[in-house]
Order: C-alpha cells, then sequence, then structure tokens
C-alpha cells in the first residue's frame, strides 16, 4: 500500500490571500522572516485578514535563511505563551519550515529534536493548531510538502525533517508574493523546483499519481523559468504555480542524492553559504549522469526529455539533451557549473569531503534515489562536483 497526502485546501491565483478571512478559529500566530513581507504590505494584509476573520493576532519575526534550532525552540515557546489555533506561515522556505518544526514543539513541549530527526516520526499534530502556509519563493513547495529542513549550526548539517503530520491545511499560492523577487533568487529556486521534479520522477517510489505532476512541473519550467528570471510576470506566475506543482509530486514520491548533498554542504564551508538551490541546480547533472548508469533512472530520465519535448530517439540521446538543457540553464542563469567555481577553498574541500560524503549518505533523501551510493562512491561524487571531472562510476 501506498500513501498520497496533499493539504486539505489550495487557494491560487490573483487575491488568494483574501481567503484568510474565511479561516475560523480564535487567536493566530504569524511567524516570518526578515523585513521583505513587512516592506511589501503583506504582513499587514495577512494580520488585517485574520482580524477580520474574527482572530487575535501576534506576530514572530525574524526568522533567518537556513532557520537553525534555537530559533525553532524560540518560536515554539512564543506560540506556548500565546496558545494559537492557527499558526500562518508566510515567507520564503526558511520561516515557512521553522514554522512546522516550532508547531511539533509547542504541541508536544517534551519532544526532542533528535526525534524529529528520525523519518515519519513526529506525534499526531493538530492537537492544539492547524497551520496555513504562504510561500513568498517559487522553489521550496514547503507550502504542499511533508518536509522541513532545519539547519544545526555547531555541527554545520541541516536536517530534513520527514512527516506527513507537517503537511500544511491550508496553502495560498499568491503570485503577488513574487513579483518583486530578485533574479538571483528566481534563478535558484526555480532550479531547486527543477531539481524537485526531477528527482520525484526518478524516485524508487514514483507513482501514478505523481508522474503527472512531475512532469508537467518539469515542463512548466522549462517554459517559463528564463522569462521570469528576465521580470516576466506572466511568467513568474506560472512559476509559482510549476514549484507547487513539484512539491505535490515530491513529498509522495520523496527525492533523491542531489538532495542529499544540498544538504551538507549548504552550511559546511568557511567560504559562506550555498544557498540550497544554486546547490541544487550545481549537482544535478553530475547526480543524473550517477543514476544512469541504473537502467530504471536511465529510462526514466529519457522519458523526462521525450515527454517534455526536448528530443526523441535513443535514450542515450534523450538523457543527454535533458543533461544539455539543465546546464544551459545554469549557464543562462549564472549559475557555476562546480562547487569550486562558488568559491569553496580546495584545502577545506579535501580536508571535509569524507565526512560530509558519510552524511550525504546518511540523509533521509538517499534511501529514494534510483541507484545505491556508499561514502567512497559519494566522495567520488563530490569530487566530480568540486573539479567539474565525469562521472564515469
Amino acid at each position: 500500500m501506498a500513501r498520497f497526502t496533499l493539504p486539505r485546501d489550495l487557494y491560487y491565483g490573483k487575491d488568494a490571500l483574501a481567503e484568510l478571512k474565511n479561516l475560523s478559529g480564535k487567536k493566530a500566530i504569524i511567524v516570518t522572516g526578515g523585513s521583505s513581507m513587512r516592506k511589501g504590505g503583506f504582513l499587514k494584509l495577512v494580520e488585517d485578514y485574520l482580524k477580520e476573520a474574527g482572530m487575535e493576532v501576534t506576530l514572530f519575526e525574524g526568522v533567518e535563511p537556513d532557520p537553525s534550532v534555537e530559533t525553532v525552540m524560540k518560536g515554539a515557546q512564543a506560540m506556548t505563551d500565546f496558545q494559537p489555533d492557527w499558526i500562518v506561515a508566510i515567507g520564503g522556505g526558511s520561516p515557512i519550515d521553522a514554522a512546522k518544526a516550532m508547531w511539533a514543539f509547542y504541541e508536544y513541549p517534551d519532544t526532542t529534536f533528535e526525534a524529529l530527526c528520525i523519518p515519519f516520526n513526529f506525534p499526531k499534530l493538530r492537537t492544539k493548531a492547524k497551520f496555513c502556509a504562504i510561500p513568498s519563493t517559487s522553489g521550496t513547495a514547503t507550502e504542499v510538502t511533508a518536509f522541513s529542513v532545519i539547519t544545526d549550526y555547531a555541527k554545520g548539517i541541516k536536517y530534513p525533517l520527514a512527516d506527513y503530520e507537517i503537511t500544511p491545511d491550508v496553502a495560498i499560492v499568491d503570485p503577488a508574493l513574487v513579483e518583486t523577487l530578485p533574479p538571483v533568487q528566481v534563478a535558484y529556486t526555480g532550479m531547486d523546483a527543477l531539481t524537485h521534479a526531477i528527482e520525484a520522477y526518478v524516485s524508487t517510489l514514483n507513482s501514478p499519481f505523481t508522474d503527472p505532476l512531475a512532469i508537467k512541473a518539469i515542463e512548466m519550467v522549462f517554459d517559463y523559468l528564463p522569462a521570469s528570471y528576465k521580470g516576466d510576470m506572466e511568467a513568474r506566475e506560472q512559476m509559482h504555480y510549476a514549484q507547487c506543482l513539484a512539491g505535490q509530486a515530491f513529498t509522495n514520491a520523496l527525492l533523491g542524492i542531489v538532495h542529499s548533498m544540498a544538504h551538507k554542504t549548504g552550511a559546511a564551508f568557511s567560504t559562506g553559504h550555498i544557498p540550497h538551490g544554486c546547490a541544487n541546480a550545481i549537482y544535478l547533472p553530475y547526480v543524473i549522469k550517477y543514476n544512469a548508469h541504473d537502467k530504471v533512472a536511465f529510462a526514466r530520465y529519457a522519458d523526462i526529455a521525450r515527454r517534455i519535448g526536448l528530443a526523441q530517439g535513443s535514450d542515450k540521446a534523450c538523457v543527454n539533451a535533458l543533461i544539455e538543457k539543465i546546464e544551459e540553464f545554469n549557464r543562462l542563469l549564472g549559475i557555476p557549473k562546480t562547487i569550486k567555481e562558488f568559491g569553496v577553498k580546495e584545502d577545506e574541500f579535501l580536508a571535509k569531503v569524507k565526512d560530509i560524503a558519510t552524511n550525504a549518505v546518511a540523509d533521509a533523501c538517499t534511501g529514494s534515489n534510483p541507484r545505491a551510493i556508499d561514502p567512497e562512491q559519494m566522495e567520488k561524487l563530490y569530487k566530480c562536483t568540486f573539479y567539474g571531472t565525469e562521472v564515469d562510476f
């Protein structure tokens, strides 16, 4: 038996935010990041709609990019003090992911972060509150997924939390929130969405329910990301929907080692944070070449190219066309070909790669990758992504 889970309600399109005034509850806490939602007027709009719904409202602001364990615990305490029956998270993936983890600690103060790190080990939620997610970027799709990524900066590791309990009850996908995204963020989040869809399609848990969502998302990213990057608002709206479709696919089919690799290198190097979508974009062509040694994955990558009209003919020609298209997009979007080009220092990389590889193999996303990998192979793959060498194993 398999499972397919999505939010109870998804509202999308112009003025979708207005649906907040139809929520039923007494108290709502709004969780958000820096100042962009406040400056854009969206935070006040959300607050006003919730008050129109008859709720008392409080704010938890300042969730940092790649939220920390410490921020999660502070937010959970704020919820405990306020006792909301709605948690409304607005912003990029970081505040929504953080709010999901806060939710668990609010409802179960005695649980531990270590317990939540075990995949699909969350306690039963909704004993105190329901959850509404409003994304302001077009990539993570956390508004429709069972995942949250929290960073332990002391260890330099990102932990992907996974459980269908943290799938939001309500998702609001309003394109107005992404109109002012800077091009670099459009690029990184767009490639994150593409990675989600491709990994979901070749995952060992792909299904007839997830395949159409993944293929449509891939097609839309290839159709709309370049124009969205250049500021076309119609294309940007379509990218907001494409990333949501990709999220619906991967929350049910899961992901693969592109994400395993990105999770373990985002906060690992002293030269600075590697944005998640950028890391995914760098690793994706190398991982396709690695996974293509598996016959089933090879055929499914080829199927992607055929179904979106990239190429016909032999499987090899189709897989090559897919890789070339991704590399073309990376060049167009200003994404480096290697993590060395990104700026990671060689001596630090070589000193850390063995441990990073071991951690990546242990990542929750590795289990659904179509081709098995061990720490030695993972280390070799990381070295390919650092030096730009061919994946021939």
